[in-house]
């Protein structure tokens, strides 16, 4: 019997949205560009989020069947040697996001527990606060492994509370900012000079025209993640008409949700007064403008200054709850998915035989210990270079940011690239977004120009600055995990024409 079509245009939207927007992108963007932010978030939209989600679509669609995630993809595509190398590089992004979460959190702890991030003041038995961090977070991946790989994987549940928790959290942030908004007779704390503002930065890093246009990575890094949802066309009526509507609906939606939180925050945040601080970072800047936020429309509606700060703490503090509820159920899935669907969708003789056995959990244990590892080393070599070259805490985080979003983002190029040869393959297609050829290699082209410039410049700005620290770990996590791959590969064709 036929699977009931049950996934309306509605119901698409709203899962692309869910999927897609994150409340803690825009802060983030905020700190980096100001309004500056908007011009590349859409940029961002049109030229990356858009075009690819129909290629993602197109290969969900057809592989929908498939265990092995993007390999299953790429291995459709292209050889299987490149399909495994590149998604073993798509692994190390989710190692690199469990290195700058692992530290994140205990930012959001700090702050429910004191109302604002105390880790600077952190130290243990003489550790200074970058390597006291690196210590709990190391101690945080070791338990979370463990927890998880025995099947304890029902605490992801809580992420979903956290979700509800962060849907609030940009209903506090419209409605606060509307009413400082009035009570301030229309005035904005950051004001707009020049039409230029809404393309360029207020930040004294991010004032060349490199490191200008290198901030695409953050707005696609932003649009991340639609590639899971590729699969649902089978769930839809008309998927041919519904799911680019869906995209298309979903890129406005989200281009303007972005833009417009981008620009809320500009209404009870000066950037020069609350952000240009040495100890605001990326790690910490969602609970300083959210402690802000309420101390600003605390004075706004007549609040002694001690009431607004409590109030300002109040708002830090529902922040700081909502996202380490969101880490802790998102850590529970991810410390163990992504490593899981690429060892089970891939083929065995690739892998030493211990990495692809599962437990009586139905975990692969030995693997997510060997990921554990990977993250404490990375995580300690990160404090330790830190430390040792006298970096501060704003320093690591943007460190620690900037390896993400490249590691997150390079996987994009081989997916994209990958696309007109996927197309070539006789296969069913219950979905095709893309009819034309000449169209399809001219959109291919954009889109990879795009992933390419953001990429490029992200990686060439540390190396032009002589940061080398920023350079060389930007680079490290695909390029280790790039070799790790082909040594795999190199070892099983060895073993074949032996």
């Amino acid at each position: 019997m036929e699977k009931k079509k049950t996934l309306s245009l509605g119901a698409l939207v709203l899962m692309i949205f869910t999927t897609i927007f994150g409340f803690g992108n825009t802060p983030a963007a905020f700190e980096q560009m100001g309004y500056g932010a908007i011009f590349w978030y859409l940029l961002g939209a049109l030229l990356f989020f858009l075009p690819s989600g129909l290629m993602f679509a197109e290969y969900g669609s057809s592989l929908k069947e498939s265990k092995g995630g993007i390999y299953s993809w790429l291995d459709a595509s292209i050889s299987e040697k490149w399909s495994f190398i590149a998604t073993f590089i798509w692994l190390s992004a989710w190692i690199i996001w469990q290195v700058m979460i692992s530290q994140k959190v205990w930012i959001t702890l700090s702050t429910i527990i004191s109302g604002h991030d105390t880790t600077n003041n952190w130290h243990f038995l003489g550790l200074n606060s970058t390597l006291t961090v690196g210590l709990l977070a190391c101690l945080w991946i070791i338990a979370i492994t463990w927890a998880a790989s025995r099947g304890m994987s029902f605490i992801a549940k809580v992420s979903s509370v956290g979700g509800i928790a962060i849907m609030a959290l940009n209903v506090i942030l419209v409605l606060a900012s509307l009413i400082i908004l009035i009570a301030n007779h229309f005035t904005l704390a950051q004001p707009v000079n020049h039409l230029s503002d809404f393309a360029t930065s207020p930040n004294p890093q991010f004032q060349s025209p490199i490191a200008m246009i290198s901030f695409v990575i953050y707005a696609i890094f932003a649009y991340g993640g639609l590639e899971s949802i590729g699969g649902v066309t089978d769930s839809l009526d008309k998927p041919e008409k519904t799911f680019p509507r869906g995209i298309l609906i979903g890129t406005i939606v989200i281009g303007i949700s972005y833009s417009l939180t981008i620009f809320l925050w500009g209404i009870s945040t000066n950037w020069s007064m609350v952000i240009a601080h040495g100890n605001v970072n990326l790690g910490n800047i969602t609970y300083v403008l959210m402690e802000n936020l309420g101390d600003i429309l605390g004075l706004s509606i007549g609040l002694s200054a001690s009431s607004a700060h409590i109030l300002g703490e109040v708002f830090s503090r529902f922040a700081g709850i909502s996202m380490f509820l969101a880490y802790l159920g998102s850590f529970f899935v991810l410390i163990y998915s992504p490593l899981k669907s690429f060892i089970l969708g891939s083929p065995k003789e690739l892998w030493p035989k211990k990495m692809t056995r599962l437990n009586k959990h139905d975990m692969p244990e030995f693997a997510m210990w060997m990921q554990a590892t990977a993250v404490v080393i990375f995580i300690a070599g990160i404090s330790l270079v830190s430390v040792l070259t006298h970096k501060d805490a704003k320093f690591f985080y943007n460190v620690l940011t900037s390896m993400s979003n490249v590691s997150t983002t390079l996987p994009y190029l081989f997916l994209v690239g990958a696309f007109p040869y996927f197309k070539r393959e006789d296969r069913s297609r219950p979905f095709v977004a893309y009819h034309s050829h000449r169209w399809m290699m001219f959109v291919v082209t954009v889109v990879m120009v795009t992933l390419s410039i953001g990429i490029g410049f992200s990686i060439l700005q540390p190396f032009l600055e002589k940061d080398w620290v920023t350079a060389i770990a930007t680079v490290a996590g695909p390029l280790i995990f790039g070799c790790i791959a082909w040594a795999f590969y190199a070892n099983r064709e060895h073993h074949t024409t032996d």
